[in-house]
């Protein structure tokens, strides 16, 4: 029967629905349906949504330049850091990002192509994620070239009677590490690819002090700092142990040192001080720090109480004064210099992880020891009363000392004797040399030694002139002289 106008127009491959009666005889769907419509779904329009089927995986779709650079990013992050969770390679990659679900999803396209994989859930079910053998290779050529060197792979390795994966514990030191270069990244200090773990430090008799973590941040201030995480596994007095090897690895000499630093070094106990840091070996490791002193240190205590980083803290700065503490300048001006020497000395903050998470590594949670309050870490590493403030007071003190000896020298100047005029520096300098017995009279100024040298002058042509003109005849005398006057006279 054709459709009125007044009727409304039928899809053509709809046919009507009849009400189910009987199974058997009128089916509840249609035998045909329409575009995008599913099988037991009424007609609806817009088209197939991908919710109608749920058996279908849900995994965003990104295109490929978008997605590049964060796989690299990715790759590279854990390359280093060899295991970590979504929120700590977020803070590592993209941390201007609101949150880590961009991360969780480019995570999961590189699960797909086979570069990383999950190898484990932790307890707040957050999945700690490794590179796959592949993800792997690809991430040793994004970081060998750029000299950086790559953690080392974690491969899957399955019991033979559970057939359960072997390996796959995360300890909270590991977390605690990623966690803090995560925080130091986000707060600007350190890029990804200058963070570095587990870096040797081999001291003499074969030991090696290994770094939990460094970081290279010239950019930020911070040219290079080594960090101890320490979640009070560790008695203090360890942590001093740990501390002297840093200080004494700082001593030590580089292998290509000239023969005259090498007899200088063993001359003596404590010679190597007068050694410059240009010829010590950390200086062929580590880049010069800007400031005085060798390496900074940093202690990142982690999951403890306040009360026990505090007596850590307190038994640390005691029992390791020699290493951290600055010395007095040798001067001749030792009085008018208050000026520390941190040219031998570590400098080392500490602060917790739980602060760094709060408030920010950029904020004022790191504390100097030696000090009282907690400040930013470039301030806390900075030396205000140390090389610069030296150098301004030794400048003042010299002035002040050159002013106070011209007053003293012009107390001493002589005066003349004649004129009672005071010396010039000439004519003192002539009374006070060896060859004063030529300045004539010592006791007069240079005008009246003039004066004395002048007339001695006019008397001497005077003499000279009465020797050069001849002498009078005396008158003859006929007379026989006197008998009485002896046998021998004077001739004229």
């Amino acid at each position: 029967m054709a459709s009125t106008a007044d009727e409304p127009e039928q899809p053509l491959d709809r046919t009507e629905q009849a009400p189910s009666v009987d199974p058997s005889i009128t089916p509840s769907a249609p035998r045909r349906q329409g575009p995008g419509v599913s099988a037991a779904q009424p007609w609806r329009k817009g088209g197939r949504r991908r919710s109608d089927n749920p058996h279908v995986p849900r995994r965003p779709v990104h295109r490929k330049n978008s997605t590049e650079p964060r796989r690299r990013e990715l790759l590279q992050a854990l390359g280093i850091f060899q295991r970590a969770i979504a929120d700590q390679l977020w803070k590592l990659t993209r941390p201007d990002n609101q949150h880590d679900k961009l991360t969780r999803d480019n995570l999961l396209d590189l699960q797909d192509h086979h570069l990383v994989r999950i190898e484990l859930a932790r307890e707040d079910q957050r999945q700690v994620w490794v590179l796959t053998k592949r993800g792997h290779s690809e991430a040793k050529k994004l970081l060998e070239p750029k000299g950086i060197r790559i953690s080392a792979l974690r491969e899957e390795k399955y019991d033979p009677d559970t057939g359960n994966l072997l390996g796959t514990s995360y300890d909270d030191h590991s977390a605690a590490v990623t966690t803090t270069a995560a925080e130091l990244h986000r707060a600007g200090i350190g890029h990804r690819l200058g963070f570095a773990t587990e870096i040797p430090h081999r001291l003499g008799g074969g030991y090696v002090q290994r770094a939990d973590l460094v970081v290279r941040a010239p950019a930020a201030g911070v040219p290079v700092m080594l960090l101890e995480i320490d979640r009070r596994t560790e008695d203090a007095h360890d942590l001093v142990t740990k501390l002297r090897r840093y200080w004494e690895w700082g001593r030590l000499l580089a292998p290509d040192a000239d023969r005259l630093t090498m007899d200088l070094a063993r001359s003596r106990p404590g010679a190597i001080e007068d050694v410059g840091h240009e010829m010590r070996l950390w200086r062929r490791v580590y880049p010069p720090t800007g400031r005085e002193g060798l390496v900074s240190l940093a202690f990142v205590f982690a999951d403890t109480t306040e009360a026990k980083v505090d007596n850590t803290v307190k038994v640390l700065e005691e029992a390791s004064r020699r290493y951290w503490a600055p010395r007095r300048y040798e001067t001749y001006y030792r009085e008018a210099i208050t000026a520390k020497d941190y040219s031998q000395a570590v400098p080392v903050v500490v602060t917790t992880l739980e602060q760094l998470t709060e408030h920010g590594a950029g904020a004022a949670v790191w504390r100097r020891l030696g000090r009282a309050d907690e400040q930013t870490l470039t301030d806390a590493l900075d030396n205000p009363d140390g090389d610069i403030l030296y150098r301004r007071q030794y400048a003042r003190a010299e002035t002040e000392d050159e002013r106070r000896r011209a007053a003293e020298r012009e107390a001493r100047r002589p005066v003349c004797k004649r004129c009672g005029r005071q010396f010039t520096d000439q004519r003192w300098e002539e009374t006070t040399t060896r060859m004063a017995w030529k300045a004539g009279d010592l006791s007069v100024c240079g005008d009246c030694h003039a004066d004395d040298v002048t007339c001695k002058e006019a008397a001497a042509e005077a003499a000279r002139l009465q020797a050069a003109t001849p002498p009078e005849p005396e008158p003859e005398h006929d007379q026989e002289p006197s008998r009485g006057r002896g046998w021998f006279r004077r001739r004229p």
